[in-house]
């Protein structure tokens, strides 16, 4: 199945969902600056200013420099395929007034980064192809078309979303095998990447270890040092499989000498934020809200005495392992209003949190699955006991 074309096709349907005449992109030399809406409902990449057209009677039409039509007519993907060499405002001119809409949404958002692919350059030359028409006074953002047409995954984007995240899953039971104490934080990345690849994917991000307390959990790059006894090892990675990716989180303890066990206080820990993904990933249910999930993943930490993270719970994965579209978190400024969106059937979401436990690490955990009528379904086998190294 051509995925592209079934996001077309559903990107049509929710046009007339949303009483949205036209979807507008424009963009150029997408190798340098990629619109996010390229990957999911064009296909190519572009080189001269280049307009897609997606109009709610059903017309689909590409406008390109004549260079890269041969791309877009073997491709198959939009009925009309129209060449251009000197001047392609001209024509995007005639092609909006033809199709004379009420509303063009164009790709701009304050809330959601997938739907803010229009540069202000491009928009400023979109203002000057239309000036003395009413079509520039006629846009419209298209967060919310964005939001719908990211986030509905269908049947064969969920197969490869749960791929991307069983080879995931894969990669550290084999990197268990290789991961010993006095292994640096860089050389365990080396490990895990290296199992990606061996497995056929590439990383969906850069892997990010922890070696006990010694390092900072976040979006750091691993440094050198070095996993000690006593040390709970975090690591948070994913790969991207078919052009989908995956991201968990994923535990192991290394035991001193004389230790059989993991300490106490890192067994509660462990154990409160696994029982917290247990609880919150049945609240994953069409027309629930993100930020109410997040309160009950929050108050759980509160009530047992641990503070809260200082993340959202769970964000969209798909093409890109920060999908866009509503999220699972608070009504941070930050997040706009994506954690009010209501999620629905077929989103695929993560769901992580940990707590910090001083001299041991970060007691990090993080799943992915996908929204169905019953809760959250995990897309690949769960931790539910920490790893002893």
């Amino acid at each position: 199945m051509d995925l592209t074309k079934a996001k077309i096709e559903q990107a049509l349907e929710i046009l007339e969902e949303l009483d949205i005449d036209l979807w507008l992109i424009f963009c150029r030399e997408s190798d340098m600056m990629a619109d996010p809406a390229l990957s999911l409902a064009v296909g190519h990449s572009v080189v001269w200013q280049s307009a897609f057209f997606y109009s709610r009677n059903g017309e689909t039409i590409a406008l390109v420099g004549n260079y890269d039509v041969a791309d877009f007519e073997r491709g198959g993907r939009f009925k009309k395929v129209m060449p251009y060499v000197e001047d392609c405002g001209k024509e995007i001119r005639k092609i909006i007034k033809k199709i004379n809409p009420r509303k063009i949404a164009l790709n701009f958002s304050q809330s959601d980064d997938a739907a803010d692919g229009l540069t202000h350059g491009m928009f400023l030359l979109l203002n000057e192809y239309l000036k003395g028409t009413v079509y520039s006074r006629r846009f419209v953002s298209s967060e919310q078309l964005m939001s719908l047409l990211r986030g509905r995954k269908t049947k064969e984007e969920i197969e490869r979303l749960s791929a991307a995240a069983f080879l995931a899953a894969d990669c550290w039971t084999q990197s268990l095998k290789e991961i010993r104490a006095g292994m640096a934080e860089i050389k365990i990345a080396e490990i895990i990447d290296s199992n990606i690849r061996k497995l056929g994917a590439v990383n969906s991000f850069d892997t990010i270890v922890n070696a006990g307390a010694k390092s900072s959990p976040g979006h750091g790059k691993p440094t050198e040092e070095v996993l000690e006894g006593g040390d709970l090892l975090h690591v948070d990675f994913g790969a991207r499989l078919d052009g989908y990716c995956s991201d968990i989180q994923r535990l192991a303890y290394v035991r001193k000498p004389g230790e059989s066990s993991a300490p106490e206080i890192l067994i509660k820990a462990f154990n409160k934020v696994r029982e917290i993904i247990d609880e919150t990933s049945k609240l994953y249910k069409p027309g629930a809200k993100g930020y109410r999930i997040d309160a009950v993943a929050r108050k759980m930490l509160r009530e047992s005495g641990y503070k809260e993270y200082q993340h959202a719970l769970g964000h969209q994965i798909g093409r890109s392992v920060h999908d866009g579209a509503s999220i699972v978190g608070p009504k941070w400024k930050r997040y706009g209003r994506t954690p009010t969106i209501p999620l629905e059937e077929g989103n695929a979401f993560t769901v992580e949190l940990g707590i910090e436990l001083a001299g041991i690490g970060y007691v990090g955990l993080e799943e992915d699955l996908v929204v169905t009528e019953n809760g959250g379904k995990f897309l690949c086998p769960r931790q539910t006991e920490l790893v002893l190294l």
